[in-house]
């Protein structure tokens, strides 16, 4: 049965994407957009630019580009603006990042270098490893908070935008867990007057985006806007929310090779996977505080998809260890090996080995575009609070209370491209078939 479909707002005028982080993700995302709008290069990698979603029956023949089926923001109607620590512009950040060949950013020049951050809100225990000085003071945090809100407004007024969304793409922060304050927003704003310490960066923009009727995406594995408080706020202020952790290099190998291993009820005694890479991000995750925050992201994805409570013949025991490792030479270029031990008929071992040499930021940049187009799209729908339908993001996706965490990528492509089809009233496709054999 065709679905009624859902009231979407029109995406007229400007989308201001707000990045947090000014590094290696948002300055090869914005030079990426920059190049698509002139014709230098392909959105590879982004669903929004290239994906098409069926529709109908296989017979029907209907596949059409899933930004004609949706009304999304056109990439010439974005204009980006950001914060970060250093005083770089995008086009100096990006030089320094060293991702893209200097002489694509030379072509990307004017807009790149037009694009200047503006002040952060930075705690140096959340990051210990990064010193810049364009950072915000104020009394308390809430004090930063409204500062924030007063460059946001500001920035919505100067770039003449009819919407924005926020999306966080900088360091990760030291592993906290949810404690008191973050039970409730009236908890959580007593908290940033006191200047508690549990009251994180990332929750502080979270909160400012919320206030400002922002949507905001959460890119790296802190806890954020994964509390009860900033939950409950986001449903009192009616924007969406997701999160957490983009999933590029080695956990996306995790989500496309382990449900294949589960479908096949192969078994699996353990998984080994270590990294190496030379950017920011490394250096940042070479504290053992802020490492601890990305290994819980990483490790919990294997645990949900094999599901040793359900298998525990084939998953109850398995070995499962992460390790990154900070090594300058590699820049941007991580590499990542997996060591996957398995058993299948009669117990007999076997053995997956994987040398994954990716590019952190060139497969996290669509990524963020996609989150920044789809949580504006669910913005203009009356998506409010939690979007696990865009789970397919993330590394440690954001659920309801009580919800486990949908892992297997597959399972998550489809349920993105299921809501879409809701939103447009077009019948959900569960792959049944059965009709054509009546």
């Amino acid at each position: 049965m065709v679905e009624k479909g859902v009231e979407i707002a029109p995406a007229e005028g400007k989308l201001g994407i707000l990045l947090v982080g000014l590094g290696a993700v948002s300055t090869t995302l914005v030079a990426g957009v920059e190049a698509v709008k002139r014709g230098i290069s392909q959105p590879v990698g982004s669903l929004t630019q290239m994906g098409t979603i069926r529709l109908g029956k296989r017979t029907d023949n209907r596949s059409p580009l899933i930004k004609d089926f949706v009304p999304l923001a056109s990439l010439d109607d974005i204009v980006f603006g950001a914060w970060d620590i250093f005083t770089d512009s995008a086009y100096d950040a990006a030089m320094n990042a060293g991702v893209l060949e200097k002489d694509l950013l030379n072509q990307l020049s004017e807009p790149l270098s037009s694009l200047k951050p503006m002040a952060a809100v930075f705690e140096q225990n959340y990051v210990k490893r990064l010193h810049g000085d364009n950072v915000k003071t104020g009394k308390n945090k809430m004090d930063l908070a409204e500062q924030l809100i007063a460059d946001i407004a500001q920035f919505r007024s100067d770039n003449n935008c009819d919407r924005l969304v926020m999306v966080w793409a900088a360091s990760t922060e030291i592993y906290i867990e949810e404690g008191p304050i973050h039970q409730s927003l009236d908890a959580l704003e007593k908290a940033m007057y006191d200047n508690d310490p549990l009251v994180a960066p990332s929750m502080i923009y979270a909160y400012a985006a919320m206030k400002s009727g922002v949507p905001f995406a959460n890119g790296a594995p802190n806890l954020t806007v994964d509390i009860p408080a900033l939950v409950e706020l986001s449903a009192k202020t009616g924007v969406a929310i997701c999160g957490k952790d983009f999933k590029t290099g080695q956990t996306l190998m995790k989500t496309i090779l382990a449900p294949g291993l589960k479908s096949r009820m192969i078994g699996l005694e353990g998984w080994y996977s270590t990294n190496i890479l030379g950017n920011r991000d490394g250096e940042v995750l070479d504290d053992p505080e802020n490492f601890k925050s990305k290994e819980v992201s990483k490790l919990s994805v294997l645990e949900h998809i094999f599901q040793p409570e359900v298998y525990p013949d084939l998953y109850g025991d398995f070995s499962h260890v992460v390790r990154i490792n900070y090594y300058p030479p590699r820049g941007d270029n991580k590499e990542g090996w997996d060591n996957i031990d398995i058993f299948g008929w009669l117990g007999y071992k076997m053995q997956i080995k994987i040398d994954f040499l990716c590019r952190d930021s060139i497969l996290a940049a669509p990524l963020a575009l996609d989150l920044a187009l789809f949580m504006d799209l669910a913005q203009r729908a009356g998506m409010k609070g939690i979007q696990e339908w865009l789970s397919f993001y993330f590394k440690a996706p954001q659920t309801a209370p009580g919800l486990y965490p949908e892992h297997d990528i597959f399972i998550q492509l489809m349920k993105l491209k299921n809501t879409l089809r809701h939103m447009r009233g077009e019948e959900l496709i569960t792959h049944l078939g059965l009709e054509y054999y009546d």
